[in-house]
């Protein structure tokens, strides 16, 4: 029998009975054997989740405010105690959180704090499937510069192998330095990839709160259509343009051994859920889209430049100013004499983006630089798009037919999406009439 690594996301943890149902499904299966947790999400809408909570209470004791801190630690307390409570065992959990308290109040880092509430919540899960506890900082390692470590996986297999049955608390493992550190935020869905590549898993199950993918944000679209798979990489573009089911980088440790994903709901377990394949093979002609993404708030510059192309080092002297920032760029489309910079509106604040303007012009001194702020960008998805002639021009009349005009397109070179940017005003209306177009 193969073995099934279940990772359990924030909702799946949210409060006593919802755990008590997430250790019924991993019961329900015996090659369930090693569960991944995260910490308790949002219990109902206006809820705080535990890590933003535990975020807060570093910030108010970097800022000395032992008043807040131990306002906001109550609210954390509480929220334990209660899940104890539901459960309706005693789990120790006041000797943890005391230890917890003491340790932020002397100083622990940032990650440190991060990371307690997927501590708390595997120590709570492994209570009551009554399987052994084994803590990410015994396998999972952070090289010099905050990566990952390839010896993750040999160390994994060789700590996990020890139980037949383990919790282990996700987003966060042991620094080059010895100390927590954590993943980005929603890295728990990356320790599950990491122990299910560790243990050669046959199967990554992913518990969360939808019973899978759909070709659309449900929220921006009525009842769009479920997708019932998808390739690991039609899963990274649509994950990384704001379809917030998985992490966009969960796929990475699974990929190289090819040990699919499927995504299931907690509370509808009987669902089907989306499975996430190393390749889809039965490619479509008659549906070339799979899916279609989005998110807003980024900043376009602009710089055009007559030969452009015939400048040595134009790009490099470009690039090295985003560097210098330490600011990332999201795509770079360009054009013989054009180049634009895509940049996420959270890299730009603190006054930056006319730094960064001032700076561009210094560098490359363009003919002409132009910034257009408030962009939305939409990427439509599926590997069927480059065998199937005329998708684009079908997905170009559609937002043309809709009023929507498109400031920027960017086509990644596999073809397996095109990237547009409008103005925010324009998302919901850009992806109902991509949407309308391929699936109505």
């Amino acid at each position: 029998m193969g073995i099934k690594i279940c990772k359990f996301g924030g909702t799946s943890m949210a409060d006593g009975n919802v755990i008590l149902a997430s250790a019924k499904i991993v019961e329900s299966d015996a090659s369930r054997r090693y569960v991944v947790v995260s910490a308790p999400g949002k219990r109902f809408s206006g809820d705080v989740k535990v890590t933003d909570l535990l975020y807060q209470c570093y910030e108010s004791v970097l800022d000395k405010n032992t008043d807040k801190f131990e306002k906001i630690f109550e609210k954390i307390q509480a929220r334990f105690l209660s899940i104890e409570k539901e459960i309706g065992k005693d789990l120790g959990l006041q000797a943890e959180l005391d230890e917890i308290k003491k340790r932020i109040l002397n100083g622990e880092s940032e990650d440190y704090c991060a990371s307690r509430g997927e501590y708390l919540a595997g120590k709570i899960m492994s209570a009551v499937l009554g399987v052994p506890f084994v803590d990410a900082t015994e396998f999972i390692r952070f090289d010099e510069h905050g990566l990952l470590d390839e010896k993750t996986y040999a160390l994994g297999s060789q700590v996990l192998k020890k139980y037949n049955r383990a919790v282990v608390p996700g987003f966060y493992g042991l620094s080059a330095k010895g100390t927590v550190k954590t993943f980005s935020r929603g890295g728990g869905d990356i320790s599950g990839a990491v122990v299910a590549r560790a243990l050669r898993a046959e199967l990554y199950e992913n518990w969360t709160d939808v019973s899978g993918f759909y070709a659309c944000d449900p929220r921006v679209v009525n009842a769009p259509k479920w997708i019932s798979k998808l390739s690991y990489q039609e899963l990274r573009e649509l994950s990384y343009m704001g379809a917030n089911v998985l992490h966009s980088e969960a796929i990475f440790p699974v990929r190289v051994a090819g040990i699919p994903i499927r995504i299931c709901n907690t509370f509808r377990p009987e669902d089907t859920g989306t499975y996430i394949l190393p390749k889809v093979t039965d490619i479509s002609l008659e549906q070339p889209v799979t899916g279609i993404a989005g998110k807003k708030d980024f900043t376009v510059i602009t710089i055009e430049k007559s030969l452009m192309n015939a400048e040595i080092g134009f790009t490099m002297r470009l690039l090295t100013v985003l560097d210098r920032h330490g600011i990332s760029f999201e795509h770079l489309p360009s054009g013989i004499d054009t180049i634009s910079l895509v940049i996420d509106n959270a890299n730009l604040r603190h006054g930056v983006l006319d730094v960064l303007v001032k700076e561009i012009k210094d560098a490359v001194n363009p003919d002409l630089l132009s910034v257009h702020t408030d962009i939305a960008l939409v990427a439509t998805v599926g590997h069927g798009m480059a065998k199937n002639i005329g998708t684009s021009a079908r997905l170009f009349k559609a937002l043309g037919d809709a009023g929507i005009n498109v400031q920027m397109i960017d086509q990644g070179s596999s073809e397996l999406n095109i990237i547009v940017g409008v103005n925010k005003d324009d998302f919901a209306n850009c992806i109902q009439a991509i949407y309308n177009e391929f699936f109505n």
